[in-house]
């Protein structure tokens, strides 16, 4: 009980930081914004306003990419599936040791019959490659829309200090 309140206030916490950030599609893809850096030093200030600027949009992106992944891999989430459920059921329904005919089964035999057949499952999926496949797709887009993305007329402003004092 107490990992799922704690992920759910991780999931409420993304929530009002990441997701909060989102900007709508019409800002996101305004073509008239789009121009090429004039060199490197451009690129970067860009990429690094657009970063911060866009970063629940990108979170979408990578989020997206991540359930395509899976989508096209089916046997990646088949082996995702069981082994957290091999192991979810195991904790739940074998705590204790089982008697079947002469033989007695205890809850560390049970796991290692799980990783046995998980793993190779699980290595069969290439989860190292759709991870580095993912992380290759999901930082060329970003950066890509990133460097070609002028920053708005805000972003003049958000450098500049604060006078309601005055």
């Amino acid at each position: 009980m107490e990992y799922v309140l704690r992920g759910a206030s991780a999931l409420k916490t993304l929530r009002e930081t990441r997701l909060s950030a989102l900007k709508g599609p019409g800002e996101f893809f305004d073509y008239h914004r789009i121009s090429r850096p004039a060199d490197m030093n451009e690129a970067t200030s860009r990429i690094s306003y657009n970063t911060r600027y866009f970063s629940g949009n990108y979170l979408l992106i990578i989020l997206g990419l991540a359930i395509y992944a899976i989508i096209t891999k089916p046997i990646l989430l088949i082996a995702i599936f069981f082994l957290v459920g091999g192991f979810a059921a195991i904790n739940r329904l074998a705590p204790e040791s089982i008697q079947v005919g002469n033989q007695t089964i205890t809850q560390s035999t049970l796991y290692i019959a799980l990783f046995v057949i998980g793993l190779p499952l699980l290595m069969w999926a290439s989860p190292v490659w759709t991870f580095f496949w993912l992380l290759g797709s999901s930082a060329f887009i970003i950066l890509f829309h990133a460097a070609l993305m002028e920053p708005g007329i805000e972003s003049e402003y958000a450098n500049m200090p604060d006078n309601t004092n005055v």
